[in-house]
């Protein structure tokens, strides 16, 4: 089965197994730019659960002057999804921060909403990185604390300098790909970045991303990568690191 896998070009779906374990995506409901009701939340939670998804985080926003969440907020979202699931789909919730030297400070006093302990989830805004990311990554560290950087390949500022992924893998972080990213959802720029850092081994682990019910939808389209194995062990990786 896997050979044919490797062979072929399936549908994003047919690769994700059973078990399969979301580190990142938008399902908790009125909090950011995913779900925008209970409703929502539930209806994604069903789709995602057909597609082999037995666990997600749900990990919101957290972006200064956009989404001002707090642990309150997150945890008042997921409470209220929590309380009407009722099958062995399991849910829990942590953040999707926007990297910035604020994080320094929460990570000092231990408010920081991280996945299975210490697997904190950031991200850049889509124009540069923060003129002081190495002290930034250095100090979260400190804290015990493994940084994922969420869907790397959509950072078009890093597309024409690739030595700055490598930069960032030597600072210890690991690398998030969106699986929307494979079948060429975000276009062809991204599919081709995504493919390279396949290629180089620079993928740790994949998310969903999931904001909505057209981004399951997509699941049935077609890969599109060529790194077809290492895209496989990626997806392992989150059953291995977060079952």
């Amino acid at each position: 089965m896997l050979f044919n896998l490797l062979k072929s070009k399936p549908t994003l779906k047919e690769l994700i197994p059973n078990g399969f374990v979301d580190i990142h995506s938008h399902i908790l409901p009125s909090i950011d730019d995913g779900a925008k009701t209970l409703e929502e939340s539930i209806l994604l939670l069903k789709e995602l659960k057909k597609i082999g998804f037995s666990k997600i985080y749900g990990t919101p926003h957290t972006y200064p002057g956009l989404y001002e969440n707090t642990t309150k907020s997150i945890k008042n979202s997921f409470d209220k999804l929590k309380s009407v699931i009722n099958d062995s789909l399991i849910i829990d919730y942590a953040s999707e921060y926007l990297l910035n030297n604020k994080l320094i400070e929460s990570a000092n006093e231990k408010k920081l909403l991280t996945i299975s302990d210490n697997f904190l989830l950031v991200e850049f805004n889509f124009i540069n990185m923060p003129l002081d990311f190495h002290e930034i990554i250095f100090n979260l560290q400190t804290n015990d604390i493994s940084i994922i950087l969420a869907h790397p390949e959509r950072y078009t500022f890093l597309h024409d300098d690739f030595n700055k992924y490598y930069t960032l893998k030597k600072l210890g972080v690991y690398f998030q790909l969106n699986l929307l990213s494979v079948v060429g959802y975000y276009g062809p720029k991204i599919l081709k970045v995504s493919d390279k850092l396949l290629k180089n081994n620079m993928i740790d682990f994949v998310g969903s991303d999931v904001h909505n019910l057209n981004h399951i939808k997509n699941f049935s389209r077609k890969i599109k990568i060529n790194e077809k194995e290492q895209f496989l062990n990626a997806i392992e990786n989150n059953l291995n690191y977060f079952k």
